[in-house]
């Protein structure tokens, strides 16, 4: 017999919860209820990641073992009066009016519809082409885990200390880690890009033993790749609190540069994060006190002569992009 449907008030507003009793994490137990209040428990942290920011819906309707889809677009029908939404432009150049969660209620909507996973773009609905948010993601490629992703961390951590800026890190809730640098809104998303890819190409200056930008699998080896992409117009992480969709339900956890050496992803999840966020606050909670000036990374990038690396291959041809093809399939010249 289905479990009766529920109206729950969040942030002053009436969120229906429909089949509370679903699974959705089959080993773990965890229910669509157990989601549902999982978000409303880590409200003011996930808030602080997601308030004002167009945000694509990871969304799982029969848990994590059945369909998913990426939803970038609100429904013209069936929504609620009181969502928000934003307008985005994909590199393709279409727009879509995506979801701009101004309260926790949209987060409870979300998570009733569905959604484990929240990837806010790295702009706010006032400014969607600009940028106020430096997001690097530290990827351990094959031979690599956590542990290295920490250590690269380390360095990047170094590198924006001295430049004078403040990262934030947390787990992705797998085996990377995320730094994150609150920038001015003055950029466009090509010139944040290459401020990541210059950031990016002294860490592994520093680390020529561990960390790589190579943007092909084929040429990263056993290291951290430092996916300077994520940078890119609609390409997004998710946020911190979010949930991820795996058979352990683990948590993209904010933590301390203490903390990081010790912590393993394992130890943040649907159960453990909401205890935590209680009793030791939230580490991200000065992100938003100063807004770092990218202008000493764009002076790197533009001294640099090695030029731009490669988009994505869903993107179009963009300017000073070197060749986007896999070097073991590039042709050779004919002297060769």
């Amino acid at each position: 017999m289905a479990s009766k449907a529920e109206e729950i008030e969040v942030a002053g507003r009436a969120v229906r919860l429909t089949s509370p009793d679903k699974v959705y994490f089959p080993r773990r137990g965890f229910t669509k209820r157990d989601v549902f209040e999982y978000y409303l428990a880590v409200g003011d942290g996930i808030m602080r990641a997601l308030r004002g920011r167009p945000t694509t819906l990871q969304r799982f309707p029969d848990g994590i073992e059945g369909e998913m889809f990426f939803q970038k677009r609100v429904p013209a029908r069936g929504v609620p009066p009181w969502i928000e939404t934003a307008t985005i432009t994909f590199p393709s150049g279409r727009g879509a009016e995506e979801l701009c969660p101004a309260d926790l209620a949209h987060v409870a909507w979300a998570a009733q519809m569905g959604t484990i996973v929240f990837h806010p773009w790295p702009v706010r609905g006032t400014h969607v082409d600009s940028p106020d948010e430096l997001r690097i993601d530290l990827d351990p490629q094959p031979g690599t885990d956590f542990a290295d992703a920490v250590e690269v961390a380390g360095t990047v951590r170094e590198v924006l200390a001295e430049l004078g800026a403040t990262g934030h890190p947390k787990t992705s809730g797998g085996r990377g880690v995320h730094v994150y640098v609150r920038i001015a809104p003055r950029w466009s998303f090509v010139e944040v890009r290459r401020a990541a890819i210059a950031l990016a190409r002294e860490v592994e200056a520093r680390r020529p033993d561990l960390a790589t930008t190579n943007w092909w699998k084929e040429e990263r080896g056993t290291k951290v790749f430092l996916d300077y992409n994520q940078m890119a117009r609609d390409r997004t992480i998710a946020c911190a609190y979010s949930l991820r969709a795996n058979a352990r339900a683990t948590v993209s956890t904010p933590v301390t540069w203490d903390e990081l050496p010790d912590v393993e992803p394992d130890d943040f999840d649907l159960r453990t994060v909401p205890p935590r966020l209680a009793k030791l606050g939230d580490p991200h909670a000065a992100i938003d006190d100063d807004a770092f000036d990218i202008t000493p990374l764009l002076e790197w990038a533009a001294r640099d002569d090695r030029g731009d690396l490669p988009y994505p291959p869903e993107y179009p041809k963009m300017p000073g992009e070197p060749m986007r093809v896999q070097p073991s399939r590039a042709k050779k010249p004919k002297d060769e």
